[in-house]
């Protein structure tokens, strides 16, 4: 074999990696509804209801670092991005599955405080802990979450639903997760050269908290159903608000155009990314992990959708042959491009901390 010709798993990325290995998946059973695609695969449920089913593996170094996680924190997060998977598919998380990947270095009381996190998202979301595993690692910490969850056979939202002039919405605000990391990571580089040096973490609270503790919008989803809006399509923002719209658009096969002035950003947000020397617009396209639900809905819709707070109209879908624009605050229109969080690609958190 030619190992000229052979191909990085870093060149295709996550999601090209992805669409390799899963293309031309055939389902069998009659059972499966939605497979490989969208944020939950989807399974004939009870009467009236799908089932929803989704999974998550978090690895020590690569998605989350210990020098300034606490494991509470850690346990309750990775429970979250799998709630919020439920969320995104118009549904609710019901239970859980959890599997470990334990190295020497984690004592019992380490892993406890992992499983009270975990315990305690569950409580406040109401889901139940049913299960899992645990094996040796040889380095690190591996987490693999498995969420089952469920939706009305009328309210399931898939990712490929929307249609022309359906406006793009967005919950809370965008930037934050990836501007609080920044700061941890800054704080990080400052005690490793420094050890007797406290880290500066005053005044950044909120940035910090969506980093190290998110929430699931399961709130918005009763929200909607309350105010009687369906949305067309819908995706969690877990990879950046580009990367996210832009699979809206592939899935439903239209274009968009989002506005910079109508982005939600926090004004802490807005203010720390200045000092790093980052437009907050960037932080909130590409940033990734605010867990926030990026949906469409009808224009007639729109009367309904503003009296639910914590909802942003930032633009809306066009025919394909428009583009995937976004529309800068002097009035340019810029092609929107996926740059936020891969899995397998190189953060580049480096250049923003050395400015």
């Amino acid at each position: 074999m030619n190992s000229d010709k052979l191909t990085t798993v870093a060149e295709l990325g996550e999601f090209g990696l992805i669409d390799l290995l899963t293309d031309n998946l055939k389902n069998k059973q009659k059972t499966t509804i939605k497979g490989v695609g969208d944020d939950a695969a989807v399974i004939k449920g009870r009467p009236g209801f799908h089932t929803l089913v989704s999974t998550d593996l978090l690895i020590e170094g690569v998605h989350f670092d210990l020098t300034y996680t606490p494991l509470k924190h850690l346990g309750y997060k990775a429970a979250i991005v799998n709630f919020s998977d439920m969320a995104a598919m118009n549904g609710k998380p019901k239970q859980i599955v959890v599997g470990l990947g334990i190295s020497a270095k984690y004592t019992v009381e380490a892993l406890e405080e992992l499983y009270e996190g975990i315990k305690t998202a569950c409580k406040l979301y109401n889901v139940d802990f049913v299960g899992g595993d645990t094996t040796s690692s040889k380095a690190g910490l591996f987490i693999s979450v498995t969420v089952i969850g469920e939706v009305a056979k009328s309210q399931i939202t898939y990712r490929g639903g929307a249609s022309e002039g359906d406006l793009i919405c967005a919950t809370g605000d965008l930037g934050a997760a990836y501007i609080g990391l920044l700061v941890l990571e800054r704080e990080k580089r400052v005690f490793q050269a420094n050890p007797n040096m406290q880290p500066e973490l005053t005044g950044n609270d909120y940035i910090i908290q969506r980093q190290l503790k998110p929430e699931a919008r399961v709130d918005i989803v009763d929200q909607l159903s309350e105010n009687n809006i369906l949305p067309t399509s819908m995706i969690d923002v877990s990879d950046g608000l580009a990367s996210e719209i832009l699979h809206l658009c592939k899935n439903s096969q239209k274009g968009c155009m989002i506005y910079e002035e109508k982005l939600p950003i926090d004004q802490q947000t807005y203010d720390v990314a200045r000092e790093f020397k980052i437009v907050p617009t960037v932080a909130a396209l590409n940033g990734g992990e605010d867990y926030e639900l990026l949906f469409t809905i009808k224009q007639s819709d729109y009367e309904k959708i503003v009296k639910i707070k914590d909802v942003s109209v930032i633009g809306y879908m066009t025919e394909p042959e428009n583009g995937k624009r976004l529309i800068t605050a002097d009035n340019q229109a810029i092609d929107l491009k996926a740059q936020g969080w891969d899995g397998l690609k190189q953060r580049e958190i480096d250049s923003a901390l050395n400015g």
